[in-house]
């Protein structure tokens, strides 16, 4: 499922690539993507 918010289709059409590359599914794709993002910001320099 989109999140609520203004996602491209160019974006989502990635992410929904992720998911069914690491066989999960649309849901738990964009949670580990978002989380992944959030760590990144965090901790930049941990790259």
């Amino acid at each position: 499922m989109r999140p609520n918010i203004d996602v491209s289709h160019t974006l989502n059409g990635r992410v929904k690539d992720y998911a069914k590359q690491q066989d999960r599914d649309l849901t738990e794709a964009y949670g580990e993507i978002i989380e992944a993002g959030l760590e990144a910001v965090e901790h930049p320099n941990e790259s």
